[in-house]
């Protein structure tokens, strides 16, 4: 017998629906429809609730295949979560573009490095079109380290995402604004966030 008969067996013997279990187990109910349904299995804390709720062993609930095929989604699921929490903390990072001086200030002859904060040198649309850029980031950075925390896999995708986007974003502004290193910062940040995904493909 396979987990998700097991489970449902399991259930229906204690006289209790999909919700009722869900809410016994601090899960929702479409988590219980997916492992009932056989599209998914639960993480190993789960797996430890569900044996220690119905008073069965780990053993008893799913078969040494299928402990292995958990372990490795645990796994994944792990190197995806803190692939996530890194490049948010990297976007985070770009705070510095406030305060660093990487941006050239003055004229065609006479040029001084100068943060952010402290330029002068560019017309206020563009400047506000970089802090935009730079505060977007960061609010991304902020969102994914916040939501790296729970288990929401689509929600830490979708922060991944933005963030490759804003990190390419950012690289093309500041290069075609003529500030090589604030585009490079931003360059490097993009580097790191590829290597990151890359690996966890």
């Amino acid at each position: 017998m396979e987990f998700n008969e097991k489970l449902q067996k399991l259930r229906t013997n204690e006289k209790l629906t999909q919700e009722e279990l869900a809410e016994k187990l601090y899960v929702s109910r479409a988590a219980i429809s997916k492992w009932e349904s056989g599209r998914g299995y639960p993480s190993i804390d789960s797996l430890k609730a569900i044996a220690k709720y119905f008073h069965v062993t780990i053993d008893e609930l799913i078969g040494s295949e299928e402990i292995v095929d958990l372990a490795e989604q645990d796994i994944q699921s792990s190197h995806k979560k803190y692939t996530t929490l890194i490049c948010g903390i990297l976007d985070c990072l770009t705070l510095l573009l406030f305060f660093l001086p990487v941006f050239g200030n003055g004229g065609k002859t006479d040029v001084e490095s100068v943060s952010l904060l402290a330029m002068t040198g560019v017309s206020l649309w563009l400047k506000i079109v970089f802090v935009i850029v730079i505060g977007m980031t960061i609010l991304n950075g902020f969102c994914a380290v916040i939501i790296s925390n729970f288990d929401k896999p689509q929600w830490n995708k979708h922060r991944l995402v933005t963030g490759v986007a804003l990190s390419v974003l950012g690289t093309m502004l500041f290069i075609l604004a003529r500030q090589p290193y604030a585009g490079i910062f931003f360059l490097c940040i993009l580097v790191v966030k590829g290597i990151l995904v890359i690996k966890n493909q």
